[in-house]
């Protein structure tokens, strides 16, 4: 076979990387070509009507393939180019004042941002006035006598002794003699406790006690980190509670028993710290950040990091960096805690650490595999009785649950599981259900009948179902409502548990019923150990769970339905014997369970890390992929290269990696780079008002609120938010609708009025408050906020600095009669979400979007956009270069702009003195803008009055390949109008490039000749090019657009040329006239 001598070629290639094939013929015997690429152990992929078979995986699109590719002529008034050339030369004559004021500013892009500090008031830390060694030791002691005497006060007090009593009945209590002999003779100790053994809250308090009883109780300084904020607060309220303290009081309490405390926490936007606090929980990011103003935590005894075994990227990072800082800190005890059994995987990285081992208790739990409910029941499973209902606007969903050519994820992890289990011991029937098993559907029909089962035949208790995701749940409950005995509300109580549920809902979930009444809570993996329901006895299990993942080969997160781990189905039927014997039904088979992972996989390994590569930067731990291959596990190169290059697109980091000016200052924000980057330029160009809602409410939970049973209303209270084609911009409107509604102390009607979370409002202006602090610690702002907001009225200006925090995130707008379609740089077509304001447009008037999220499901799908103007995006994008007369590229070519070459000179000349004036106002912030009026004017009026009058045009062109190692195939023996100019789609270039110049179509004219073959002659701009005879009328019409391409272009072969210039057409439209 010819591909197979082709393959064995490329292997044996070094120098080469892939091959590109554009043959209709290889594309329609792609399948074959594909199962030979991969048996060789090559990879495929067929980009519309290109073949590329490469040595490395390849992504699921390619820019450089795409004929498609949308390339924006950008048309602007001349009466507002002439404007805008007036401020320029009134600026230049500015410039000369503005050197004597300031005279190099052009060296605030080269700056050390090492004399920039942070600010560590947000790092308070208890402070001892400057005193000579004993009359320190004396106060210290004194401190610490005190602290003894009242924690036996405390503990002598009869409520103490009942405390006491309490805490003695724990598992963790009973090893306490241990866990405190280990600590003291190891750095490092590994606690793992199963859940409810006391761990977290008992551990804390035998260190603190031990050391009080001491005498070192005013030395002793333990954080323990929580990965939850709600964690943390309930935990300290808990142990204050256990030790007799108000949380966070300095000052001794009036009552006889309650002492003061030394206890507190901090989280973020909130705290309870005392003078006296020795023992502080706090999130993981909290203790990062003191790390920025300490990197030897001074004065730190104890760290005791929680919850170890969730693997969240803040603790992985957190791990890397302690285990650099142990050999420097050598008193420094590090305690870390699981509640699984992973305890040795932690040990083994911190060299052999010592582990204890916790018994928890839970009561007796019966579980029931798929064959085992199957069996006893009688339930008989079809492929019919599978598919999952989610009425007629979710139809997609339904339709994906039929017979596929290519297995889903779900699917293929599992057969192999399926096809070697043994069910011998089952009946006929069960095995029949078993064989038409579809791992695709939950089975609502299925979990229909257990429920049923359940609350007509079962003991009282509570039941908790297990589903994937929010669009499940809801559809679940809808056809459950019209059940007779489910959606009977006088038997049963049905409910939901989802991550944006209010806080009215929570509480129901975790009220007992009135006697007679079941409670049914339908609830996401979110129950299963962030929320305890106690009075659960049954619990159904789908075994799946939507986890977010990163795709580090194509650059976008995925939220896809996987199968859970095998402990998180242990949690899962642990929630049934909480506090009862309960009863767990597992909806897959046993055999499926043991084909599960053991653990889920680590936060840093699925994914973005630009936010910790900033840290990494900010804690000057060194070259980032050198840093991260330290970690229990490394992400991969591909991951941390997408975030070193984001990085540098968006100007945090330079060409060698280092901390720029902007890049320092976005260590300091705890927030996403891109929303960090956008407040400092919210209060750059004075509308930060805005930029602050924008950025808080892109950090909380979505406040607009879609309830099942009034969507419809829902929307168009949303809807009455935006009329600019803005999700960003609606958020202001309601949140400043909120606020006003506030003063007249109507804001929970406004809300419930317009579908809007009270909780989110909230939450977003305690944001608002945090980060209009932050910015004044770094210096950004000064004490006068009103200074920032001169231009917060300007909706021009606010999309251009949404634009200018978003960007790359940039989407095209296409549009076609009666709709559009999208494209991105690295996903190619893309979808708005059914949330999006935009969503709901059939046309927007802008060529591109901006974006802050999306998000893979099925397709890739945009959570939230602003229409902007290709002004916008030429001011406020990233860096642009020049490419030829009137065409100026960003993101590596892919957004490609043809303009008159004067506009492209205008558009470099105001962006490089933009950026100059950015720079200067991040080495100066209080510098007064009123120096650089002349150029924001000019700025101002391009970003206001572009109509978006200019079109897109395509590059149907055959490109060069992105690595000048590719191969592209060219047979000896095709035809023009395969190979030539043009490829197979010399016609479709031939307009697109006449279009591009202005000119009119081409018209082409065939004949037949002598010999029964045709000759085809088009005509343009006055011009007739006649092509070469074939055998058909189309391939002749072909190959004279081919021989016209080559003319134009100086008969260069197609390979050897890129990009069109619409000057060299209109030349030789004069010339020929």
């Amino acid at each position: 076979m010819e591909w197979n001598q082709k393959l064995t070629i490329l292997l044996a290639d070094e120098s080469k990387q892939e091959l590109i094939s554009r043959e209709k013929k290889d594309r329609r015997e792609f399948e074959q070509i594909a199962a030979l690429a991969s048996k060789l152990g090559l990879y495929s992929h067929m980009y519309a009507k290109v073949v590329v078979i490469s040595k490395d995986p390849l992504p699921n699109y390619r820019r450089d393939l795409d004929d498609r590719r949308p390339l924006r002529e950008v048309s602007l008034p001349i009466s507002m180019l002439r404007r805008v050339d007036a401020y320029l030369e009134e600026y230049q004559a500015q410039k000369s004042g503005m050197k004597e004021t300031f005279p190099d500013l052009s060296f605030a892009k080269s700056t050390s941002i090492d004399s920039i500090g942070v600010d560590e008031r947000l790092f308070e830390k208890p402070q001892l006035p400057t005193l000579n060694k004993a009359a320190l030791e004396k106060i210290l002691r004194e401190r610490s006598l005190q602290m003894r005497d009242q924690q036996q006060a405390w503990q002598e007090s009869e409520e103490g002794r009942r405390m006491l009593e309490f805490r003695s009945s724990l598992p963790a209590y009973k090893e306490k003699e241990e866990i405190l002999s280990t600590i003291l003779r190891n750095q490092v100790v590994i606690i793992s406790g199963q859940t409810g053994c006391g761990k977290t809250t008992q551990l804390p308090q035998f260190i603190l006690e031990r050391e009080t009883e001491s005498l070192c109780g005013a030395v002793c300084n333990i954080i323990c980190t929580q990965p939850r904020r709600i964690s943390a607060i309930s935990v300290s309220e808990r142990v204050a509670f256990e030790r007799g303290e108000k949380l966070g009081e300095s000052m001794p309490s009036l009552s006889p028993t309650f002492c003061s405390s030394k206890v507190g926490y901090k989280v973020r936007l909130e705290g309870m710290k005392g003078r006296d606090t020795r023992l502080l929980f706090c999130t993981t990011g909290i203790l990062l950040r003191r790390l920025i103003a300490d990197r030897k935590l001074k004065d730190v005894t104890h760290i005791i990091v929680d919850e170890i075994h969730e693997r969240g990227m803040n603790e992985d990072f957190l791990l890397i960096v302690l285990k650099d800082l142990l050999p420097r800190r050598p008193e420094l005890k590090l305690i870390l805690m699981s509640a699984t059994l992973e305890a040795e995987l932690f040990s083994s990285y911190f060299n052999g650490a010592a582990i204890i081992k916790i018994p928890g208790f839970t009561h007796l739990v019966r579980t029931h595999f798929l064959e085992d409910i199957l069996e006893i029941s009688g339930y008989g499973l079809t492929p019919d009785n599978q598919i999952d209902d989610y009425g007629q606007e979710r139809i997609w969903k339904m339709n994906n649950q039929g017979p596929r050519k290519r297995k889903s994820q779900i699917t293929s992890l599992v057969e192999d599981a399926l096809r070697e289990a043994d069910f011998k011991n089952y009946s006929p029937q069960t095995r029949e259900s078993l064989s038409c098993w579809n791992p695709d559907c939950i089975g609502f029909n299925f979990i229909e009948y257990i429920l049923c089962h359940i609350c007509e035949d079962e003991r009282p208790g509570a039941v908790l179902v297990f589903m994937i995701g929010w669009d499940d749940i809801s559809a679940l409950k809808e056809k459950l409502l019209l059940h007779p005995v489910l959606g009977d509300q006088s038997r049963v109580l049905l409910l939901t548990c989802h991550g944006s549920m209010a806080n009215s809902e929570q509480r129901l979930i975790f009220e007992e019923p009135e006697d007679g009444v079941r409670k049914i809570v339908l609830a996401t993996n979110i129950a299963e150990t962030s929320i305890t329901i106690n009075d659960v006895v049954f619990v159904l299990d789908c075994g799946k769970a939507k986890e977010s993942s990163y795709d580090a080969l194509n650059n976008t997160p995925c939220l896809l339905p996987t199968w859970i781990s095998k402990v998180s189905a242990q949690q899962r039927r642990g929630r049934a014997g909480r506090v009862q014997a309960g009863e767990c039904y597992h909806l897959y088979p046993r055999c499926v369970y043991d084909a599960f992972a053991e653990y889920q996989l680590p936060e840093i390994l699925r994914t973005p890390l630009q936010s910790l590569c900033l840290q990494i930067k900010s804690l000057k731990l060194g070259p980032i992929s050198e840093f991260l291959s330290r970690a229990l596990q490394s992400p991969e190169i591909l991951a941390v290269q997408n975030a070193i290059e984001y990085l540098k697109i968006i100007g945090a980091f330079d060409n060698n990696e280092n901390l720029t000016l902007l890049g320092h200052y976005l260590t300091m924000l705890p927030m996403e780079p891109k929303l960090g980057k956008m407040l400092i330029l919210g209060a750059i160009f004075n509308c930060l008002d805005p930029i602050l809602t924008i950025t808080a409410g892109l950090s909380v939970r979505d406040p607009f609120l879609t309830p099942l049973d009034k969507k419809d209303v829902a929307e168009a209270a949303k809807a009455q938010f935006s009329h600019d084609y803005s999700d960003h911009l609606a958020l202001v409107r309601a949140y400043d609708g909120w606020k006003d509604a506030e003063i007249d102390l109507a804001g929970q009607e406004y809300c419930w009025t317009n579908f809007l979370s009270v909780q989110s409002m909230k939450a977003i202006d305690a944001l608002r408050m945090e980060f209009l602090s932050l910015l004044k610690d770094i210096g950004i702002v000064d004490s006068n906020a009103t200074n920032c907001n001169a231009w917060s009225y300007d909706v021009h200006l606010i999309r251009a600095v949404i634009c200018y925090g978003l960007y790359p995130g940039v989407c095209s707008i296409v549009h076609k009669e009666k709709s559009f379609s999208l494209k991105t740089m690295e996903d190619g077509k893309v979808h708005l979400h059914s949330n999006s304001v935009n969503a709901r447009e059939s046309k927007i008037p802008y060529p591109w979007l901006v974006f802050n999220e999306k998000i893979k499901v099925n397709s890739v799908f945009l959570r939230d956009s602003t229409a902007v103007s290709d002004s916008v995006v030429l001011l406020f994008g990233g860096n642009m270069s020049k490419d030829g007369d009137g065409q100026l590229k960003m993101l590596g070519g892919y957004l490609e702009f043809l303009m008159k070459p004067a506009v492209a000179e205008m558009f470099q000349s105001i962006r490089r003195k933009l950026d100059d004036f950015i720079q200067s106002k991040l080495l100066f912030p209080m510098m007064g803008i009123h120096l650089f009026h002349a150029l924001l004017s000019a700025v101002r009026l391009l970003i206001s009055d572009d109509k978006c009058e200019g079109r897109f045009v395509f590059s149907c062109q055959v490109t060069k390949p992105l690595k000048p190692s590719v191969m592209t195939l060219h047979p000896a023996m095709v035809s023009r109008t395969e190979n030539g100019p043009g490829g197979d789609n010399s016609k479709g270039q031939l307009q697109t490039f006449l279009a591009r110049a202005g000119c009119a179509a081409p018209i082409y004219k065939t004949m037949q000749t002598e010999n029964n073959q045709f000759q085809a002659t088009v005509e343009f701009n006055g011009m007739q090019i006649m092509g070469h005879p074939y055998n058909n009328k189309k391939s002749a019409e072909k190959d004279a657009a081919a021989e016209a391409l080559q003319w134009l272009m100086g008969k260069r072969l197609a390979e050897d040329y890129m990009d069109y210039n619409p000057v060299m057409l209109k030349k030789i439209k004069r010339d020929h006239s």
